[in-house]
């Protein structure tokens, strides 16, 4: 068989691709969204506090359960009065399932009383590519310093039940110390749960 020289240098851009994906202990990359108040956020302007990022699609069950039961809304709250940057990131393009507008994102946010920072639209999936989100919801935390330190899912129980909330290991993000403490555990990374929520790369 002949061998196509193409096929290297497509597997050492793989390859150099991989090494650039963002890890547990990196430093957060900076990024520029506009909210659904079409106001521009960067990342970059929130160094000295925590920041949450939260990818989200509202027609997803796994994504329902915490809404709809008033999970996620509880912990925006909470984690919010304590200073922390909540930004909820919609990486779903217009062609797919999940895009939503500026209104309707306004919308649902109002009738779910949800808390968040503000709600980040990423139409083009800049930011989920930046970085590697895979599911929703699929959260990460950024300390003060810029570091990302947890990179995973929001609980312990892959079900879209919301009886099960009470009785899993809750916000894994919480997981390393709970909210005052913030200290990174062997629970830095743990994988998302619902990998079947993808986010378009």
């Amino acid at each position: 068989m002949k061998h196509n020289p193409w096929w290297n240098l497509v597997a050492v851009f793989l390859l150099i691709s991989s090494g650039y994906a963002v890890k547990v202990g990196d430093s957060a990359p900076d990024f520029q969204a506009m909210d659904s108040n079409g106001q521009v956020h960067k990342l970059s302007q929130y160094h000295g506090k925590f920041v949450v990022l939260e990818w989200h699609n509202n027609g997803y069950p796994y994504t329902q359960k915490h809404y709809e039961s008033g999970n996620m809304q509880h912990l925006q709250k909470e984690w919010t009065s304590k200073g922390v940057v909540w930004l909820t990131v919609i990486s779903s393009t217009p062609a797919e399932q999940g895009y939503v507008t500026a209104q309707q994102e306004n919308d649902y946010m109002s009738k779910m009383k949800a808390l968040p920072t503000a709600a980040l639209l990423d139409p083009k999936g800049d930011v989920g590519r930046l970085y590697s989100a895979k599911t929703t919801p699929h959260m990460f935390v950024v300390n003060p310093a810029g570091v990302l330190i947890y990179d995973g899912a929001i609980d312990s129980k892959a079900t879209t039940e919301q009886a099960d909330i009470s009785h899993c290991e809750k916000l894994r993000i919480a997981s390393f110390g709970g909210i005052n403490g913030w200290q990174a555990s062997q629970h830095a990374h743990e994988p998302p749960l619902w990998m079947f929520c993808q986010i378009p790369h």
